[in-house]
């Protein structure tokens, strides 16, 4: 995936930097509707919900200016949902060009239109949600239709050229021997991937947690060739170092120290701020530093390993010095100029 120029990668790092420093969020994940067109085994969304209390666009400005992240995520629900999702977009884009703005979806809604008038509002990258490389996909994800919607809009907007999608596959029991399918999907739509790992705390459902001897070892076959198939475009977003806390957290049932409340957060859509999606204590967006010290300080939960926790669960050097390698550009703008990487700052 192409890296980003060179003035949006200092920035980028400037502020991630400063951040780091400050005690603020490197990540912010807005959820800008609880709504979505699926039913997924693995999520506790689902379905239409009462949106009246939704931010309006405006709204998500405040947010950025105070929170001051160097990457947002846009993520719901499905955020598609949203007729003012550009404006959205706009709105949480500040005028020195960040945050770096990812667009989390199923893509269920998505239209060639749609993404080239999100790309112009200032969405990076699109991550798109992908279980299994066939229409076991639309079983897991309760939408008929869904992998052949995928297998047709996103050869559509990959011709355009700008290389900015990356797909998104949550490893499960479900598709645990899938995940170099997933990859060799990724290869033949001509995009990019990445992983995470499921959490049983979402849904409460144990057996899709891939913890049994063989399971386990199917899992590290399969990331085994996934760490054999890199090679310098960086396609598969997800670091080795990434990829191996991943087995871990598999492997021992959990991974201690989460920073959620401090290195990222979510505001729900109504405008309020959690640590992160499966942690449900409120506050409002001045009392983030004291979400800090009453949450994070205290914090004791070790049940997930998702994303946007595991590209920031490391130490500030590994984390710049894997961004500068992979994502960041310092020669310069040129037409290799955009970036990638869920929650890589």
């Amino acid at each position: 995936m192409r890296k980003v120029p060179l003035s949006q990668s200092l920035r980028i790092i400037g502020q991630g930097s400063m951040n780091w420093m400050a005690q603020r969020p490197i990540v912010v994940s807005f959820e800008v509707t609880d709504s979505c067109t699926c039913y997924c085994r693995h999520c506790d969304h689902g379905g239409p919900k009462d949106d009246s209390m939704n931010m309006k666009p405006a709204d998500f400005r405040h947010y950025t200016e105070t929170l001051q992240p160097c990457v947002v995520q846009v993520s719901g629900g499905e955020p598609l949902m949203r007729d003012d999702l550009s404006e959205v977009v706009r709105n949480i884009k500040l005028a020195n060009g960040l945050p770096y703005i990812i667009l989390v979806s199923t893509w269920s809604l998505m239209t060639e239109e749609r993404y080239l008038e999100l790309r112009e509002a200032g969405v990076d990258q699109f991550s798109v949600s992908l279980d299994f490389p066939d229409t076991r996909h639309d079983e897991f994800r309760m939408y008929p239709g869904l992998y052949d919607h995928l297998n047709s809009i996103i050869p559509a907007c990959v011709k355009y050229g700008y290389d900015d999608i990356v797909l998104n596959t949550c490893i499960t029991a479900a598709n645990v021997g899938e995940i170099n399918g997933a990859a060799d999907q990724a290869e033949k739509w001509g995009v990019n991937i990445c992983y995470s790992a499921y959490s049983a705390r979402r849904t409460g459902c144990r057996e899709l947690l891939p913890n049994t001897p063989e399971m386990l070892d199917v899992l590290h076959k399969q990331l085994d060739r996934i760490e054999k198939r890199r090679d310098e475009s960086n396609w598969i977003v997800s670091a080795p170092t990434t990829i191996n806390a991943t087995r871990d957290y598999f492997v021992t049932g959990g991974t201690p120290g989460c920073k959620a409340g401090l290195r990222f957060l979510v505001v729900t859509a109504d405008g309020m701020l959690q640590p992160c999606s499966m942690q449900f204590k409120r506050y409002k967006l001045a009392d983030q530093a004291r979400m800090v010290t009453e949450f994070t300080n205290n914090n004791t939960c070790d049940e997930c390993y998702v994303a946007i926790r595991s590209n920031l669960d490391k130490s500030f050097p590994t984390l710049l010095r894997e961004n500068v390698s992979n994502y960041f550009s310092f020669t310069g703008s040129s037409k290799n100029g955009a970036a990638r990487g869920n929650g890589n700052c």
